[in-house]
């Protein structure tokens, strides 16, 4: 199963460290995965047009099937790997925290 890991794109770093009804919100959907406790891996899908930012989704997999997750999760990323030419966080230097 497929689904977004957060309802918007992500936040700058340390930009909600003071709210954490904020922090939990973007969450949120990760959150029955964790309950149902199956396997869940969140993965870049690309930054957003109108703020630059990440956006991701995350895959699950039934009970007991994570190994098939993890390859499903490496195949997906060495796709992006190779659309984006180099790692996503090379595209968006301003992300990174100096």
């Amino acid at each position: 199963m497929v689904s977004p890991t957060c309802p918007t794109t992500a936040f700058k770093i340390g930009e909600k460290s003071d709210d954490p009804i904020a922090m939990y919100l973007n969450d949120i959907a990760t959150i029955p995965v964790n309950l149902a406790g199956i396997g869940g891996m969140s993965l870049p899908s690309g930054l957003a047009p109108e703020d630059g930012l990440p956006v991701g989704f995350q895959i699950m997999a039934p009970a007991m099937a994570d190994e098939r997750m993890y390859l499903v999760g490496a195949a997906l990323e060495a796709a992006l790997l190779t659309k984006w030419g180099a790692p996503l966080l090379s595209l968006a230097p301003e992300l990174v925290v100096k």
